[in-house]
């Protein structure tokens, strides 16, 4: 036993130091959560009952999950048993299950804890990814395995999961990415629909730009002018805002511009780069410098580490232009259009340097979405169960529950289709996304349907069509790829101090405290700490994926 603990202490170590890494982890919160218009693939007939597997499930076990809780549902109901889908669940499957929620905005480090503890819980809902932004677990889930944190599920699966089996002979595609090179599943998936891909992106404010007679900006230079405008002529504190989760959340907005990334990306070839030390990452850094020294950002970027800042700022005339989720498209117009009933928000395209150029990248995810995977520890006593309860998501009436809730109280079904009901849209306190809290679960391991929409403006439902016109499905390196063992042990030793020494200087460049003259002292610097290794075991892994 205390060798075991003192395993799970070392494990515990490893992860406290790579979570610190902004850009190698789990993308930040609201990157994570499914955008509003979680519009998902719509649920095929799987059967609820196969392979002797019936629903709801003849068991006295009880099994325990940790889990994130939807940042709604506290209003209501301060865990997810206690809610109609928690319970609705319980009667649909047969199965007790004892929840537990790290704190808001302490998932990473209660997660560190959880897997240095010697007292799992028989499944475990975070990010199991391999690489890029999605790894929350230092080397990925092979990894976990190998330190005998978590199982692998082919086993399982094959005699306990007909639903998501049945899946995944299918969808070969979403077959390959939730299993790592050796063909082992370990987790699962939460799986996207087509049409709920692209859900964030630049937005401003449209109001404004009719009272000053610009144009919707597609350009840097149309951008320039506009966040002036903002400035100048409305009296904008922080005319570009965002919030800064690691890293300053306008994903590549601006930066794409210049043909790079503030992140690993895939170019042209086929290759993997790190972006922060392209050539043009300079002149990308050279223009959000020239901008924040106008004025035109946010002078307390850095600062604005929560979303209620973001909201302040949007929603209080300081601020006209920001990139953030959809949902905050219908948040921020129902709450501006109480004070001011001319508030309006538009999407704008990602921008480029040349007029009617495409966007070299922006928001674009996959089908899988690692960041909310759900695995089942090495040190649960009843694997079989917990993967037939799992399993119940990916059948029909387990994806209605997950996606709409209960019929005749969240939603109806009108001529074969599903819609929230009156109670959920038409409440006058509380919006859509907070009611609807109670009944589904928007983020989480299951299959989604693609009839699904939060969205309570024609502006969010415009601002996708917008937002998707990039070529981020070429240039987005995915989350879900596998370093071996070996190679999980180099990028833990390397990623965290050149994530921190890089996000430094960005901000330094950007705030003027470090000239950029200094930028290519900057690159050779990254260059000593090791990213070509890096480098190259991303480009290895993205090779070994291909091959799968």
């Amino acid at each position: 036993m205390k060798k075991k603990l003192l395993q799970r202490k070392s494990i515990g170590v490893a992860l406290s130091v790579a979570v610190a890494s902004s850009m190698f982890v789990a993308c930040s919160k609201d990157q994570t959560s499914s955008p509003s218009s979680t519009n998902a693939p719509k649920a095929t007939n799987q059967p609820t009952a196969a392979a002797g597997i019936t629903y709801p499930l003849q068991t006295q076990d009880t099994l325990t999950s940790w889990e994130q809780i939807n940042p709604n549902l506290p209003a209501f109901f301060p865990n997810l048993a206690d809610s109609p889908f928690g319970k609705q669940l319980e009667k649909e499957t047969g199965v007790k299950v004892k929840y537990t929620h790290p704190a808001d905005g302490q998932s990473k480090d209660q997660f560190n804890l959880l897997i240095a503890s010697n007292n799992l819980p028989d499944v475990i809902e975070y990010s199991w990814g391999g690489t890029g932004t999605a790894a929350a677990y230092p080397g990925g889930p092979e990894k976990a395995i190998a330190d005998k944190v978590i199982l692998p599920l082919n086993d399982l699966i094959d005699k306990n999961a007909p639903n998501l089996k049945k899946l995944l002979q299918q969808d070969k595609e979403l077959d390959k990415m939730i299993k790592t090179d050796s063909g082992t599943y370990y987790a699962f998936p939460m799986i996207r629909p087509d049409n709920g891909l692209v859900f964030r992106g630049p937005m401003l404010r449209k109001d404004w730009l009719d009272e000053l007679n610009l144009p919707v900006p597609t350009t840097i230079d149309e951008w320039y002018t506009v966040l002036k405008a903002f400035k100048e002529k409305k009296g904008a504190t922080a005319p570009l805002t965002a919030q800064y989760s690691g890293e300053l959340n306008i994903q590549d907005a601006f930066i794409g511009a210049y043909k790079t990334a503030n992140r690993f990306y895939v170019d042209d070839q086929g290759k993997v780069k790190y972006g922060p030390i392209d050539p043009q990452f300079k002149d990308a850094l050279t223009l959000l410098r020239k901008w924040y020294a106008e004025g035109l950002i946010d002078k307390d970027f850095a600062l604005n580490t929560d979303s209620k800042t973001l909201d302040n700022r949007m929603v209080s005339d300081s601020s006209g232009a920001t990139v953030y989720l959809l949902s905050a498209v219908g948040k921020w117009m129902d709450t501006g259009k109480k004070k001011d009933p001319k508030y309006q928000l538009v999407a704008a395209p990602y921008p480029t340097v040349n007029k009617g150029e495409r966007a070299f990248i922006g928001q674009r995810d996959f089908k899988y979405n690692p960041a909310v995977s759900k695995a089942v520890s090495a040190s649960s006593k009843h694997p079989d169960l917990a993967v037939q309860w799992m399993d119940y998501a990916y059948g029909e009436k387990g994806a209605m529950l997950f996606n709409f809730g209960i019929e005749g109280e969240s939603y109806t079904v009108n001529n074969g289709v599903p819609t929230f009901s009156d109670k959920m849209t038409k409440d006058p306190k509380y919006n859509l996304q907070q009611l609807v809290s109670q009944y589904t679960k928007p983020n989480g391991p299951f299959l989604g349907d693609s009839r699904k929409s939060f969205n309570t403006y024609k502006e969010q439902d415009d601002a996708v069509k917008v937002w998707e016109q990039t070529d981020a499905a070429k240039h987005v390196l995915p989350g879900f790829l596998t370093p071996t063992v070996e190679e999980s042990k180099e990028l833990a030793k390397l990623t965290t101090a050149i994530s921190s020494y890089k996000e430094e200087m960005f901000v330094k460049f950007v705030m003027g405290k470090e000239p950029i003259d200094k930028f290519d002292d900057y690159v050779k610097r990254i260059k000593e700490m090791g990213i070509d290794n890096v480098v190259k075991i991303y480009q290895d892994s993205l090779d070994r994926y291909n091959k799968r």
